[in-house]
């Protein structure tokens, strides 16, 4: 008998699964790295992937804009900003005329204490800190697939941008990180909205770059907003940088898709009966907006008509009103789908990303959410995830297998 823990909020979930049942537990792989932290993230400023270094990009008296992640996002940015603040120095860009952005997206403003925590006392003492703000942004094209790009004014009219991030599977973008700090980062709704309507798209999925047609739609939307260099870090399941990639936003960002598969990209000969999915815990698992993206991962291991053990506490809802709405109202999955590819809403979008997964499979929930609220969402509501199991070995059979995935959202299967 397999004894397993599972994320779960602040107190993990406790498993027993016969031996024989477990086809896999998708851990990452593990990998030799010789510098992590502040030393990688500097050896790949002095090592950049199809540039130049900053000393032969960025000249004294440019105004230089560095876009980062906000508080929804794992990246590290007092780690990785100083190293940036040293070799500008050097070069004799002055405090003044550097400017660190926030990329927001579809987010809410950030408190002064978010921004502190997040770029560090030194930093946010040192240069200007600030959120973007879709009220202020600057049309400078559109792409081809019809996504205006509109880009926050500071960044828009800078000398100089360089960008920051971390690089993970994304659930319709292939991969998070590369020009996606400028769009949808520090785009307008409406952009966002345009570039975000095409996950409904065939090759709109994780781990895919060439023909994604949403992150094409992203990359064509840098060639409008020039980016000048990114600093994109690979992250441990402990949120260590293990890996940096410097340089040119698509070369650069290419590596490190690259190093991110060799870790958490798992190759499975076939697909199992039972997926056994765990967001990671707290704050992973904070929502149901959240959570979402180890469902979406989790639906790529899962037979057709099997059934995928969801683990997440959710303890603060579904996290998004639009979210929210959207899949109270709906009288069924196919109502979802149908209405996102009529009417593509920032929020429903997630609502649609579930509704494609019940098409293929049922969803048995282990959460603190209310059963009624569960159900009427067109899924099976638990407490217990060993009940979960229990019940899902007595509907599919005592010889169905079964495939754990305790880092769900970061963990991508690939059938071979």
């Amino acid at each position: 008998m397999m004894e397993l823990s599972l994320g779960f909020g602040l107190k993990p979930q406790e498993l027993e699964v016969p031996d024989n049942n477990i086809m896999d537990i998708l851990e990452p792989n593990k990998v030799e790295v010789e510098k992590t932290g502040i030393d990688e993230v500097i050896r790949s400023l002095n090592n950049p992937i199809g540039t130049g270094k900053l000393n032969e990009i960025v000249k004294k008296g440019e105004k230089v804009a560095i876009i980062t992640s906000d508080i929804t996002r794992p990246v590290p940015s007092y780690k990785i900003l100083p190293p940036i603040l040293n070799e500008l120095y050097k070069i004799g860009v002055k405090r003044e005329d550097i400017t660190i952005v926030f990329a927001l997206g579809s987010h809410r403003k950030h408190t002064t204490e978010e921004k502190i925590q997040l770029v560090g006392e030194r930093v946010y003492n040192e240069v200007r800190c600030i959120d973007s703000d879709a009220e202020d942004c600057v049309r400078m094209g559109t792409t081809g697939g019809g996504t205006p790009v509109d880009i926050f004014r500071p960044v828009a009219e800078a000398d100089r941008r360089i960008c920051v991030g971390n690089i993970e599977f994304h659930y319709f973008a292939g991969y998070s990180g590369g020009a996606k700090a400028i769009m949808p980062g520090v785009s307008t709704p409406c952009a966002i909205q345009a570039n975000h309507s095409k996950m409904m798209l065939e090759n709109a999925r994780p781990g895919k770059l060439d023909g994604n047609p949403v992150r094409e739609d992203i990359n064509e939307a840098a060639l409008y907003c020039h980016i000048d260099f990114i600093v994109n870090v690979v992250l441990n399941v402990k949120k260590e940088i293990i890996y940096s990639a410097a340089g040119d936003y698509i070369k650069a960002h290419r590596e490190g898709s690259r190093f991110l598969d060799k870790i958490y990209k798992k190759r499975l000969k076939e697909k199992a009966d039972i997926v056994i999915v765990s967001q990671g815990g707290a704050p992973k698992d904070l929502n149901m907006y959240q959570t979402q993206k180890a469902l979406d991962n989790a639906k790529y291991a899962v037979k057709n008509g099997g059934i995928i053990i969801l683990v997440g506490c959710c303890s603060e809802g579904f996290g998004n009103k639009t979210f929210e709405k959207w899949m109270t109202e709906a009288e069924s999955p196919d109502e979802l789908i149908t209405r996102i590819k009529r009417d593509f809403r920032l929020g429903g979008h997630k609502a649609a990303a579930i509704a494609l997964v019940l098409k293929k499979a049922k969803i048995y929930l282990v959460s603190d959410m209310e059963p009624d609220m569960v159900e009427d969402i067109f899924m099976v509501p638990y407490a217990s995830v060993q009940q979960a199991y229990d019940d899902a070995i007595n509907e599919l059979g005592g010889s169905a297998k079964v495939l754990i995935m305790p880092y769900g959202g970061s963990t991508l299967p690939v059938i071979e």
